[in-house]
């Protein structure tokens, strides 16, 4: 069960072939529904990669225009998901159609609707500014997750594993884990989710700072984030010369984007961000930086595979709770509380969502 009346990224701008000319069709499976997602002019469009004649995959046919063609039968869709021709036939069912999802592109993510299409409101997009802002310097990136996407939400909304996990990239310091974090609602303005802050006094800089400014003394530390539906992070994030420290000054500040798209039950798409300031060593340090995240988020990887190997062996245990757990406890009971709203939904309201799928949704922001 997921959430579905919510914005889940399917996708980085730059994924998306700019034209139809080199015949690529981008696929990729969100809620575990397959989808095509293209550029129709200067309008993005998002269909359900399932012919409706035979089930095949649009992805496997061509593009004639702006127009879609399955590679099977022949059937051709237009950008509004409508058959237009079928081989053979005068005309093309009214019924012939596939489901046509809202999508919108905002600072390099690219945003698929998945539940109602009326519903769709684009005040629930996050503020992932530092994807496209002048002013911060990063690398795009992505990972695919062989396991749930909460058990990945789990690890983001308790930074205490940094000091272990990330001990030797992330993290630097066993103060982390004795800090407690501050944590408060987020339900205004058509986000819902949580803000989670962090900070530790008197401690070693990581590795991964002293790319961006060299430290010889002590430094504090700060995390500011926050975690919305449905799995988006949003962080400020640095560290300046602790209050012992006479020696140093400057500071290092971060700006990271960081979102969870359920690919299906058992998998998870991971895209991620990790932005510095512009000027301060850009494309040469955003590489050096992206390596470093990689490396860390590979160690988060490592243990959540384990972890969601452990938990399928043993389906009767149950997790033990803990003071550090609180973000995440908190987050899965919304999380629950949005399924429970969205199923208790009127069933005509469901039909009507299939039905008015087909419709134009939204168009590139």
């Amino acid at each position: 069960m997921f959430v579905r009346n919510c914005w889940y990224v399917i996708a980085w701008d730059h994924e998306i072939p700019s034209t139809q000319e080199n015949g690529q069709i981008f696929t990729r499976t969100v809620l575990g529904e397959p989808i095509v997602v293209y550029r129709a002019g200067n309008e993005l469009v998002a269909l359900a990669d399932r012919c409706c004649h035979r089930g095949a995959p649009l992805s496997k046919g061509r593009f004639e225009g702006n127009n879609l063609r399955c590679g099977y039968h022949g059937l051709l869709f237009n950008p509004d998901g409508q058959c237009i021709e079928v081989p053979g036939m005068s005309a093309a069912p009214a019924k012939a159609c596939v489901k046509r999802y809202p999508v919108v592109a905002k600072n390099k993510w690219i945003f698929v609707w998945m539940g109602e299409p009326e519903k769709a409101d684009r005040a629930m997009l996050p503020d992932n500014y530092s994807c496209d802002s002048p002013d911060w310097h990063y690398k795009p990136g992505y990972l695919h997750y062989q396991t749930n996407y909460l058990l990945i939400c789990d690890n983001l909304l308790d930074f205490s594993h940094l000091s272990y996990v990330h001990e030797k990239t992330l993290g630097g310091s066993h103060a982390i884990a004795q800090s407690r974090a501050a944590v408060s609602d987020i339900l205004t303005h058509g986000q819902r989710g949580l803000r989670v802050q962090r900070s530790v006094a008197e401690v070693p800089p990581p590795p991964s700072y002293q790319r961006i400014h060299t430290f010889s003394g002590l430094i504090e530390r700060w995390w500011d984030y926050d975690f919305l539906l449905p799995g988006t992070l949003l962080m400020k994030s640095g560290g300046k010369p602790s209050k012992s420290n006479s020696v140093d000054s400057g500071e290092v500040e971060l700006h990271s984007c960081q979102t969870l798209t359920p690919e299906t039950e058992h998998s998870t798409h991971y895209f991620f961000q990790q932005g510095h300031r512009t000027g301060q060593g850009d494309a040469e340090l955003a590489g050096s930086m992206y390596q470093m995240l990689i490396r860390a988020f590979e160690e988060d990887k490592d243990m959540i595979g384990a972890q969601s190997a452990c938990l399928a062996s043993a389906p009767d245990f149950t997790m033990l709770p803990l003071h550090l757990d609180g973000a995440l406890t908190r987050y899965r009971r919304l999380v629950d509380a949005e399924i429970t709203s969205e199923s208790a939904a009127p069933a005509a309201s469901q039909s009507s969502a299939t039905t008015a799928a087909t419709k134009r949704g939204p168009v590139v922001a």
